[in-house]
């Protein structure tokens, strides 16, 4: 009795939480927004800091040309390529890591080395080479996000429950079929933990090194033509199609890793070994 009355008080305010959970995001945009309007009105010169107004006139601008079509597609491949061979290069660092601790002990040096070093290091040593422009989005991408994902892996791999391990020896069970059933299920939330916080900083680098490095056809390259014509609006405007797409790709990814997860856990460990 207690329990059902107890169901019925807590239904309403459950009811009414629903909307404002939906309603508090849109509130706090708005809030930052004013904020910019009220940074622009301060400023009062349109080119040293334009309203939300003008940038998002300019951002409708510029959907409806090829000029960003193809800078997104010019930069989201070099950026993807970089942060996919992160991902790669990072699992097999990790797995290679916690085989052998000589390889671990070589390798620990590198990569807090690579995760301390600043960016524009790296870009610059990339520009001395000849035609280092072209990739330098890609190898930038790859060098913030491979200490991340190597770190972050070799935290899961040396997570993984010693009792199913220990199993696994009792049982004999091939490599493979123990990769299937006990070593990705272990590892994937570690992986998409990485990957998560990977991809955000891909974006930064690459756009970063684009800025700095003038690749033809670039959103960096859009950016900087902005800043030397003295067009704020179009600087926040290509800044907000960065913000977009590091947002997309991030969820797209999350989705992706989460069902791979979910698809996991309800995946029996027989089924996992067969599959093997």
């Amino acid at each position: 009795m207690t329990s059902t009355t107890a169901g019925k008080d807590s239904s309403p305010s459950a009811r009414r939480r629903g909307p404002a959970r939906a309603v508090r995001p849109a509130l706090v945009l708005a809030f930052w927004l004013l904020v910019w309007q009220a940074g622009a009105w301060a400023v009062g010169q349109d080119f040293l800091l334009a309203s939300p107004v003008s940038v998002t006139r300019r951002l409708v601008e510029l959907v409806g040309t090829a000029e960003l079509w193809g800078a997104v597609g010019h930069s989201l491949a070099r950026i993807g390529i970089g942060f996919l061979a992160a991902v790669l290069a990072g699992v097999a660092t990790a797995a290679l890591a916690a085989a052998s601790r000589v390889v671990d002990e070589l390798l620990a040096p590198a990569m807090a080395a690579v995760r301390a070093a600043p960016v524009v290091s790296f870009i610059i040593l990339l520009l001395m080479l000849p035609g280092g422009s072209r990739g330098l989005a890609a190898v930038t991408s790859f060098l913030m996000v491979l200490p991340i994902v190597h770190t972050t892996v070799l935290e899961g791999i040396r997570q993984r429950d010693r009792g199913l391990l220990e199993m696994a020896a009792v049982f004999r069970l091939s490599r493979w079929r123990r990769l299937a059933a006990i070593d990705v299920p272990a590892v994937l939330p570690y992986l998409a933990a990485a990957s998560r916080v990977g991809i955000g900083l891909a974006w930064k680098a690459g756009v970063a090194a684009e800025v700095i490095g003038l690749p033809e056809g670039s959103i960096g390259e859009r950016m900087y033509e902005a800043k030397l014509l003295l067009l704020s609006a179009d600087v926040l405007a290509w800044t907000v199609v960065v913000v977009a797409l590091s947002f997309a790709t991030e969820h797209l990814l999350g989705a992706l890793l989460a069902r791979g997860q979910a698809r996991l856990a309800t995946t029996p460990p027989a089924e996992r070994e067969v599959a093997a």
